[in-house]
């Protein structure tokens, strides 16, 4: 298994022995492609899946700090917490594999907390909009959460 992120499509494929499983639409970072700390842009380069969160949790299940907070994402929820970047569902922690580029020092992404996770219905995909991260649809999230084991690469480009 691998994944692919491609930044101009705003796609994710998921490969198996390179056949293409499944794509999906993706929304990365509006401030563009980087990997530098504090940037909020999506960083490019070989990845792999260092840690899977969310395991059994519920559709809209919100996370802070990678923790479930026992609150469920709604669009009332969300008007009471206005300006809140929603980490919903599952969470695929990436750790970068570049020593230099993404991965140690001012540039690793597993520092950065880099993330492909859930967004809200209400959240576009297929045009960047994040902070960093790669936001999915929840339902899709889910479903690459149960394909891919840890340690699965992901190439971001």
């Amino acid at each position: 298994m691998e994944i692919f992120i491609s930044l101009p499509a705003q796609t994710l494929e998921l490969f198996d022995d390179g056949l293409l499983l499944r794509r999906y639409a993706v929304s990365t970072a509006k401030n563009g492609a980087g990997e530098e700390n504090g940037s909020f842009k999506t960083p490019r380069g070989r990845h792999l899946i260092r840690a899977k969160i969310g395991a059994g949790c519920a559709e809209n299940t919100v996370f802070v700090r990678r923790r479930p907070t026992g609150e469920i994402w709604t669009p009332e929820f969300a008007i009471q917490h206005p300006g809140r970047d929603w980490m919903l569902t599952r969470i695929l922690w990436l750790s970068g594999c570049e020593p230099g580029f993404n991965r140690l020092g001012h540039v690793d992404t597993m520092r950065r907390y880099i993330y492909l996770h859930g967004s809200p219905d209400s959240v576009a995909m297929g045009e960047p909009g994040s902070i960093g991260c790669v936001r999915m649809r929840n339902s899709d999230i889910v479903e690459l959460f149960d394909l891919v084991p840890a340690y699965t690469p992901v190439n971001i480009g």
